[in-house]
């Protein structure tokens, strides 16, 4: 049994509840952890251990106090915990963009893992707006324990300052003395520039993303670094933006440059991407060879299915809410800053041989 299900069924244990007591939950509309404990015949502090920590005490007890939970219709209120301790048990993420598909996976590991620690995840979008971020990050702070900046568009200097005087995490992006959460990008390139080259392409242009998205300076410098080494030619386009349009906008800037394959920032770009070479005439990959980043949800449902370098989103989440409570010094919480996540690469039918080596 987790530590917030304690409303579900419990071993039939019959409570009944005190007339005094029903009359004065009445009076005021809500049990409250006193009224649980009262009904239990327990002290109060047991209660919350019973409900938040569970296997503290004996089993006997803590059946006992569910059961009255249960009877009482009693839930905890997150303000009320927050009074004697100092912490809401809430965590706040901001996001650049709530629609982008990979927000999901991060949210849905982060979801999990605080669900675990009887946390509450409080979702917050920036609009890819540096000063939208910074303005929705004030708004959090007073009633969050902590941050996870998820796609952050902050420079370093704010993120540090934040840091410094709140718990934070960042995805996908490297701060000095920030603790991240980050794929391992040069393992993911390596083996999209390495599919590429085998298929004898040698000239690959890189839509990038936005221009304060560290990740996709990052994916840039591999790329430019790996082409150098081998001889290839290669060009960054952009910024852009993450989006389906942002591939769209991007696609004549692409056919001027006259790569035989092209790696967009992510999957949805390169969607973007795949959409105008259909509009243009351009078969993918007999003209044009596509490929994206993060292996999202439709990736390998479009026509033809888009090869990608997959990400280990709902590990990322996990990881970044377990980083926030290790800060937080929660008991049990596991800190694992110095691991990258695992990246690898997913071949798919927009990749193909390229016909001008033919």
């Amino acid at each position: 049994m987790s530590k917030t299900d304690y409303n579900d069924a419990v071993p039939p244990i019959f409570i009944d509840i005190p007339a005094d007591l029903s009359a004065k939950i009445d009076r005021r509309g809500a049990a409250t952890i006193y009224d649980v404990a009262a009904l239990a015949g327990v002290n109060p502090s047991t209660v919350s251990r019973a409900l938040t920590k569970p296997g503290r005490i004996s089993e006997k007890t803590e059946l006992r106090v569910r059961a009255a939970a249960q009877r009482l219709d009693f839930h905890f209120n997150p303000v009320a915990r927050a009074l004697p301790t100092g912490r809401s048990h809430t965590i706040g993420v901001v996001v650049a963009d709530i629609t982008n598909p990979v927000i999901f996976g991060i949210i849905r590991g982060a979801e999990q893992a605080a669900a675990e620690a009887a946390y509450t995840l409080v979702i917050a979008e920036s609009h890819e707006s540096e000063a939208a971020e910074i303005e929705t990050i004030h708004r959090l702070l007073p009633s969050v324990d902590g941050l996870i900046l998820a796609t952050t568009r902050l420079p370093d200097a704010a993120i540090s300052d934040i840091a410094a005087r709140h718990p934070v995490v960042v995805l996908n992006r490297a701060v000095e003395g920030v603790a991240s959460v980050l794929p391992n990008v040069r393992k993911g390139v390596t083996e999209l520039f390495d599919h590429l080259v085998t298929l004898g392409h040698t000239s690959i242009a890189y839509v990038a993303g936005p221009a304060a998205s560290w990740i996709s300076q990052q994916r840039w410098t591999e790329l430019m670094s790996r082409a150098l080494h081998a001889g290839v030619a290669a060009v960054e386009i952009g910024p852009n933006p993450p989006t389906i349009d942002g591939g769209l906008a991007a696609f004549d800037k692409v056919r001027a440059a006259r790569p035989t394959a092209v790696v967009a920032f992510n999957d949805l770009i390169a969607m973007g991407l795949m959409q105008a070479a259909a509009k243009s005439g351009i078969h993918v990959p007999e003209g044009l060879a596509v490929a994206g980043f993060d292996d999202i949800f439709g990736s390998e449902l479009i026509v033809p299915a888009l090869t990608t370098v997959r990400s280990q989103l709902p590990t990322a989440g996990v990881r970044a809410v377990r980083h926030l409570l290790a800060q937080l010094g929660v008991d049990g919480a596991e800190n694992e800053v110095d691991q990258l996540l695992d990246t690898s690469l997913v071949v798919r039918g927009s990749t193909g041989p390229c016909l001008e080596a033919g």
